[in-house]
């Protein structure tokens, strides 16, 4: 089923999931691993799963197998990722070819991360709306897109970025994941400064539960995203207790989760990490 047919449906919101291939995996048993955590939360009837893919393909082989196995084994749409990052052309036109064999019919497009070892990281593509136009004239996928409610990292301010996003959306982008946040009203300011720059495709909240210390500042160094100073002060308060900061991680996004759903979000996308405890836990928290 399409992205765009996905979202015309009256179940409200439409909830995904979105994992990462394993790399270094020669005996299989990280994908393995990664599958049960899929299996259990496929009980929660998720609309897609996406699969990121790793900078020059680095985690192609291993993506491939994952979305073989995610369709047959637990008839669940996939939705991989594709980059601009050291994609060329010809990298594209196989991966369209594998995506037609594995009856894919719905990709997620992405400039990228600029992985800090690679010097030359673009080929023939630099930006997303660059990627969306080719393979929206050499394809029949339905594509999704990212958006920031707190800004890209790289970005001078949210004007900017609603201008690349509305670039993309003319290219034929039909629905907008978020990258994550912890505030609400940021994810709703921006959907409102989205709708007045003539955008109306629907727009799926990303949420990513707290879980450790470590991940917290993961998050503060890696992206452009505020963390909430009685969430920050949670985690440094149980620095020492790891189960206790998953406490109030999966608290604190269950709250958040609840209130989308208040707001009538379109959709909910869970990072998960590849791991179901945390999003299994705040999803049951809401029933």
């Amino acid at each position: 089923m399409k992205l765009r047919e996905i979202y015309k449906q009256e179940n409200s919101p439409v909830i995904s999931f979105e994992f990462f291939p394993p790399k270094d995996d020669a005996d299989g048993k990280k994908q393995a691993a990664l599958l049960t955590e899929i299996e259990i939360l496929k009980k929660y009837n998720p609309a897609l799963v996406s699969l990121t893919h790793g900078a020059g393909g680095s985690s192609a082989h291993n993506s491939s197998a994952i979305i073989q196995e995610i369709k047959t084994k637990y008839n669940v749409n996939v939705m991989p990722h594709f980059t601009c990052i050291c994609s060329s052309i010809q990298d594209v036109n196989e991966r369209l070819e594998l995506f037609k064999k594995l009856e894919i019919e719905n990709i997620l497009a992405l400039r990228g991360d600029i992985p800090p070892e690679i010097t030359e990281c673009f080929q023939d593509f630099r930006y997303a709306n660059e990627l969306i136009s080719y393979i929206k004239n050499k394809s029949d996928l339905s594509v999704a897109v990212a958006g920031y409610p707190d800004g890209h990292i790289e970005s001078p301010d949210l004007k900017t970025d609603i201008e690349n996003l509305k670039r993309k959306v003319d290219e034929g982008a039909e629905v907008i994941y978020t990258q994550l946040f912890f505030e609400n009203e940021k994810f709703y300011n921006f959907k409102e400064r989205v709708r007045k720059a003539g955008i109306t495709i629907p727009i799926a909240a990303g949420i990513m539960p707290v879980v450790s210390a470590k991940q917290t500042q993961k998050i503060l160094t890696g992206i452009k995203v505020k963390i909430p100073k009685s969430l920050l002060e949670k985690t440094e308060k149980f620095s020492d207790n790891p189960e206790d900061i998953k406490k109030a991680g999966i608290e604190f996004a269950t709250e958040q989760y609840r209130d989308l759903i208040k707001q009538n979000t379109e959709g909910i996308h869970f990072y998960t990490l590849n791991k179901s405890d945390a999003v299994s836990q705040i999803l049951d928290n809401t029933l």
